[in-house]
């Protein structure tokens, strides 16, 4: 007997026969020995559709009663899916993130989480019922409800199962694993059997939509192995050979390069004619942190009158419009002539534990941009990973050149 922690995203719960069927998963899970906790996402559709209730009666509301409103939809599934389950003869509760004490900080709409008191849960499992718990909230020290950013229930799931001390966490999504690129752009692309967590956790952060960024960060630190696998096939997780997240002693021989990722979600600032001078780096990017505004990509270049610098950075293009009203705020202070943006760009990376070992990947990256004419605006790279800056409008051309370029085409 295992203990799983099982996971589905808002389309795998996209209706009440998805509901269904998800609860028929879990039952076979259940019926085939395994002590079984379930977090569930929002329905498909629901939390944009309270994201923009909050949007149309205030663009600038209180984050702490957007919170309030977009963590209903996760109560609504949860409740849902314990019906379904009981309606199948297996005994079901649901929780909401108060009530297993998911313990958050206080930054709502984004928040981490502290600690996890499993308590709840390890009694429910105890009476042999299945625990499902709604995803993407928490309770912050104040006693308010938090979120965790979209996506957050990739997080919840992976908490729970290293705070369960589970064997495995399965993360149901509307693809069967993951893929050296997006399968919708590139047909040759090609279902990775297992990949490693740095690896998974650049991809997640480069614009891979299959888990979000914080969720692999818990996983590797805990050692929960992941599985990540399709909510639509017939047979339980235990039974489908999905995409394994593992420690990187468990893939015996490594690839050059495993994936590329793209993102666009991506918005390219340019402060112009910056004084030059010690200090002033950290006066533009410390106001943008006091607003919890993350600043990925930066570049610094000489002025055309040689005497000033030009700054350019990216940001969520969700957080642009406050970007900008922070540097206008401090425009006195920074003494720039003008902020530029540009928020038709998308970030390309090409991602693999391979590159340690092997020289040339940045080279034969630019050659097959090149070869396509498109220009690179930013480069940044780390150890596993090369990422560019390009126009959007070449997104999916520089995707397939790459993917070819690397050797990664399906035969």
């Amino acid at each position: 007997m295992a203990r799983i922690v099982l996971k589905f995203g808002g389309t795998s719960v996209g209706d009440v026969e998805r509901i269904r069927n998800v609860a028929r998963k879990v039952a076979a899970e259940v019926r085939a020995g395994h002590e079984v906790s379930v977090v569930v996402s929002a329905m498909s559709g629901v939390t944009n559709q309270l994201v923009g209730y909050c949007r149309e009666i205030d663009p600038l509301h209180d984050a702490r009663e957007y919170d309030a409103v977009v963590s209903s939809g996760e109560q609504v599934t949860s409740g849902l899916l314990a019906i379904a389950l009981q309606k199948l003869g297996i005994p079901a509760r649901s929780f909401q993130g108060w009530q297993v004490a998911v313990r958050t900080d206080g930054t709502h709409g984004k928040a981490r989480i502290l600690s996890v008191d499993t308590a709840p849960l390890e009694r429910c499992l105890g009476a042999g019922e299945v625990a499902v718990v709604a995803g993407f909230q928490g309770v912050a020290e104040t006693g308010r409800v938090t979120t965790l950013g979209r996506g957050g229930s990739d997080t919840s799931a992976v908490a729970l199962a290293a705070a369960l001390g589970a064997d495995r966490c399965d993360i149901y999504t509307d693809v069967d694993g993951v893929y050296t690129t997006d399968p919708r752009i590139v047909t040759k692309a090609r279902k990775l059997a297992r990949i490693t967590y740095e690896e998974m956790l650049e991809m997640a952060s480069l614009g891979a939509k299959v888990l979000q960024t914080r969720s692999v960060e818990m996983a590797m630190k805990h050692r929960v192995r992941v599985q990540v696998l399709s909510s639509f096939e017939e047979a339980p997780g235990s039974d489908l050979p999905g995409t394994l997240v593992v420690d990187e002693d468990e893939i015996v021989e490594q690839e050059l390069v495993s994936g590329i990722a793209y993102s666009r979600d991506e918005a390219k600032v340019t402060l112009l004619a910056v004084a030059d001078r010690p200090g002033v780096a950290a006066r533009i990017f410390g106001p943008l942190a006091d607003a919890a505004i993350n600043v990925d990509m930066i570049v610094q270049n000489v002025s055309e009158d040689g005497k000033t610098t030009d700054l350019t950075f990216t940001v969520g293009k969700a957080d642009l419009d406050r970007a900008k009203q922070v540097l206008e705020t401090s425009r006195a202070e920074l003494g720039y002539r003008q902020v530029v943006t540009d928020p038709d760009v998308v970030k390309v990376s090409v991602i693999g534990v391979g590159m340690r070992s092997h020289a040339g990947v940045a080279q034969r990256m630019f050659s097959a941009l090149a070869e396509k004419g498109i220009n690179i605006q930013v480069i940044t790279t780390s150890e596993i990973k090369v990422s560019v800056l390009i126009a959007e409008e070449y997104t999916e051309l520089a995707l397939r050149a790459l993917h070819t370029a690397y050797g990664l085409d399906a035969a």
